[in-house]
């Protein structure tokens, strides 16, 4: 028996979304100059985002990177005068599209409905900044958010990072590298991260075309960061190839049922949970890749913020020392 048509699947509002932009027909990012992608992301980004939740503290400032370069970041918190753990976000974008402002209501949400403070970081993109250098963004950022986070207000023993899609991937690195150098995380939040290194599991198959993010997209952003395929077997590109997950932070998964990272997100789940590290996995049915920021559009988004938001709470309570 054939496996059911992806379309059929879709939930009515996320089929609309997707009838709305085949309708815009904006052309692809595949067919499009890294910076014309950039710049086409930005416009369509706050489309179907919830209104901007307001907040009693948004300060930008930057983050020294190894190489000396000053990194931009955004400070997002719900409250003023008090010590707030603190969940490094890496937005997503293929490492070659996406920024703060992409992400914007996103943090605004978590920051809000966690109670925590959360920073953005830009990252340097594809194809100026390729393979490490968002590893090695990712990572200087959060030695110094460890380092130096009281300075911003932060209670850095409860501290956290995570991300979408390609930033999903890099805090899954992050995490990995902070078990390695002894900086104890409350949580990994990952929201459909990519996890292996060549984009060959069934659900890339399966979900290759029509449904948001496809395989010749994928394909793209691989060649613009990460254009050596034998580099695609680097765990910090690939996390499911790292060695030892064992004593990694507790994870949180949150996956759209409808998207050719689904398997993969799975699997990181499954290596987690073999490793004995707790794991939280939830799949949303019937949504696609990228869900998470159309909230205004798509109840599953809107679910999926206060799910993360919940394991955020609870992590940053069990690591308190109250």
């Amino acid at each position: 028996m054939s496996a059911p048509d992806p379309a059929s699947l879709l939930t009515p509002a996320m089929r609309g979304v997707l009838e709305r932009m085949a309708r815009a027909a904006r052309p692809p990012f595949h067919t499009l100059t890294p910076d014309a992608a950039r710049a086409a992301y930005e416009k369509g980004a706050g489309v179907l985002e919830l209104p901007a939740a307001p907040l009693a503290r948004i300060d930008d400032f930057t983050i020294p990177a190894r190489d000396g370069a000053p990194l931009p970041a955004r400070l997002y918190a719900p409250t003023t005068g008090q010590t707030l753990p603190l969940l490094l976000y890496l937005h997503g974008g293929g490492f070659t599209v996406g920024s703060i402002r992409t992400h914007d209501v996103l943090c605004r949400e978590l920051a809000r409905l966690a109670g925590c403070m959360v920073v953005s970081l830009d990252y340097r993109l594809a194809p100026a900044h390729r393979f490490p250098t968002a590893v090695h963004d990712a990572q200087d950022a959060l030695r110094w958010l460890a380092a130096h986070g009281t300075t911003l207000g932060a209670d850095t023993a409860r501290l956290a990072v995570g991300g979408d899609s390609a930033g999903g991937t890099l805090a899954a690195v992050c995490a990995i590298t902070a078990r390695d150098e002894g900086l104890p995380l409350a949580l990994q939040l990952l929201f459909y991260p990519g996890t292996t290194a060549h984009a060959d599991t069934p659900s890339h198959a399966r979900f290759a075309d029509g449904l948001l993010l496809d395989a010749a997209s994928i394909a793209w952003f691989f060649d613009q960061y990460i254009p050596d395929r034998g580099d695609r077997e680097h765990w910090w590109f690939a996390p499911l190839n790292a060695d030892d997950l064992e004593g990694v932070a507790p994870a949180w998964l949150g996956l759209a049922e409808l998207d050719p990272l689904v398997d993969e997100g799975v699997a990181y789940a499954d290596r987690l949970r073999a490793a004995r590290v707790p794991v939280e996995l939830e799949i949303y049915r019937g949504v696609t890749h990228e869900f998470i920021k159309l909230g205004r559009a798509i109840p599953e988004a809107r679910q999926a913020h206060a799910d993360a938001a919940l394991a955020l709470i609870q992590a940053f309570k069990e690591t308190s020392p109250s």
